[in-house]
């Protein structure tokens, strides 16, 4: 049940959660940079977008398939996956998934521009620059839940299947994360007879982060709170 909010909060809440969306695309962009894989979640579409051509032509429509694009595909799959899993218990709101998904495409395309082809050669710089965008997707997180409005797709995916399973949401989390990279692991070794975006990084990545996000909660959350809810206790989880 989600936190009652005035319409200013709102407003507020859903700002906060877009930046999340966009600290958490800078992270993707750098370690996509670094040369020593991206984080779990967003490893699949990656390997899509290499796999794929550039375009795809549907009748008259030209589909780019860049990163963000097929970060939207991608994730769209996840949310029909949850539709077909829950069913009617799949809540309306979550639809607006779609619309953040969109938006963090956006923001992967955006980032990738502006960070560009920097990287640092050697492979101390390398393990620097995963450092710096796992800091960089643990404030994206840490934001964007803070704010208790809906799921990354991935995450509603989690959900619904553990809702279905029994089994606690942690170790369903886990469990798709790693489907989710083998899934594109053999993408990869099908198509290009190699690995592309998934490396000892990727694995780093999942280890890490949730470590580096108790840190920066301990700053962040109370900020957030005050910002989103006024300070308030929660009157319900999510």
């Amino acid at each position: 049940m989600m936190r009652k909010s005035t319409p200013a909060q709102w407003v507020v809440r859903v700002l906060v959660y877009v930046l999340g969306l966009l600290f958490l695309a800078f992270g993707v962009a750098i370690s996509a940079n670094s040369d020593l894989g991206i984080s779990p979640v967003n490893s699949l579409p990656y390997v899509v977008s290499a796999v794929t051509p550039e375009s795809l032509r549907l009748g008259p429509i030209a589909l780019e398939l860049n990163p963000g694009n097929c970060v939207v595909i991608v994730f769209c799959s996840y949310i029909l996956l949850q539709i077909l899993i829950l069913r009617r218990q799949f809540k309306p709101v979550n639809l607006f998934q779609i619309v953040f998904s969109t938006i963090f495409g956006y923001f992967v395309n955006f980032t990738k521009d502006v960070v560009g082809d920097f990287a640092i050669p050697t492979y101390p710089g390398k393990l620097l620059m995963l450092a710096v965008s796992i800091v960089f997707i643990a404030i994206g997180v840490v934001l964007y839940i803070g704010v208790e409005l809906v799921p990354m797709p991935m995450e509603g995916l989690s959900l619904a299947i553990a809702d279905k399973t029994g089994m606690a949401f942690h170790n369903m989390k886990i469990v798709i994360d790693c489907v989710v990279v083998l899934t594109g692991a053999a993408l990869s070794f099908l198509c290009l007879r190699e690995l592309v975006y998934i490396r000892e990084g990727t694995i780093i990545t999942a280890i890490v982060t949730g470590k580096v996000m108790a840190m920066v909660k301990k700053p962040l959350s109370p900020l957030v709170e005050k910002i989103c809810f006024g300070g308030a206790p929660a009157e319900a989880g999510r």
